[in-house]
């Protein structure tokens, strides 16, 4: 299926690997120009090479720490300098620390909150100029099952990303009449260096060989395995096209059928 995105401009944050990469490849392979935002630059140069060999597409990069005002003021200006307008925006900025909810300290919370929600409201606030004043706009926001379902020891993370979920709902009323839709897309345990930690490392720490971890972890998944970035990457894709213009305002869960919730 051809996504109707050959041409338009993207913003990828947390690109250098796991789900931002796999996204950024995804909007690239169907002829999207790409500004890849991470902190690490030698992974995102990298990552961009890679990028430009196989698809051929224009692809910028640019260091950012998302919960730095100035960073992200510079990486938007930045894309708009490189492509004129940013038309789809990916924000991906993982997460905080696992544990019980007494464990975190003021600070912590703080810290948390920087990284979900309001980086998230910070680049949309900036990107929104541009998709307004082309009457088109794609804005997906990578969160997780846990705001589907509980998931232990996830108080900072489903906080932060409860709060994302409520913003896209209301702010897909005050933009839809623009052309622009805002969705959320929520992995399971796919396979990527925070699941590895939070999820295979404790396993591996009993005992248990990394092939035996993941068949583990997979046996609470409806579908028997952990998913990969690419099969996130691919709803990503299809969120951002002309073919998902009437979807906005949704969490769509990408987890193997884990979150068993009937609404």
């Amino acid at each position: 299926m051809d996504l109707g995105l050959r041409g338009r401009t993207a913003l990828v944050l947390g690109a250098s690997k796991g789900i931002g990469k796999a996204c950024a490849f995804a909007l690239a392979r169907e002829g999207v120009n790409v500004m890849l935002g991470a902190r690490g630059m030698e992974q995102l140069e990298a990552t961009a090479e890679a990028m430009r060999a196989e698809t051929g597409v224009r692809v910028e990069v640019g260091r950012v720490d998302v919960t730095d005002p100035a960073q992200c003021e510079a990486i938007v200006a930045a894309a708009r300098a490189a492509f004129g307008r940013v038309d789809i925006l990916i924000n991906n900025a993982g997460g905080p620390s696992f544990g019980p909810f007494e464990s975190f300290s003021e600070e912590q919370w703080r810290a948390a909150m920087e990284l979900n929600p309001l980086s998230v409201a910070r680049f949309i606030r900036l990107v929104l100029p541009d998709m307004k004043a082309a009457g088109w706009g794609r804005i997906i926001n990578i969160t997780s099952w846990a705001t589907k379902s509980v998931l232990p020891g996830s108080v900072l993370s489903t906080a932060g990303r409860l709060a994302v979920a409520g913003l896209s709902r209301l702010l897909a009323d005050e933009v839809g009449p623009f052309g622009i839709t805002v969705n959320n897309v929520a992995p399971g345990s796919i396979l990527t260096d925070r699941v590895r930690d939070i999820a295979v490392r404790p396993r591996l720490e009993k005992g248990m060989d990394e092939q035996a971890a993941i068949a583990d972890i997979a046996q609470g998944i409806p579908v028997r395995r952990v998913g990969n970035p690419e099969e996130l990457a691919a709803v990503v894709a299809f969120l951002a096209s002309a073919h998902a213009g009437y979807i906005t305002g949704a969490t769509i869960p990408v987890d193997g059928g884990v979150v068993r919730a009937i609404l």
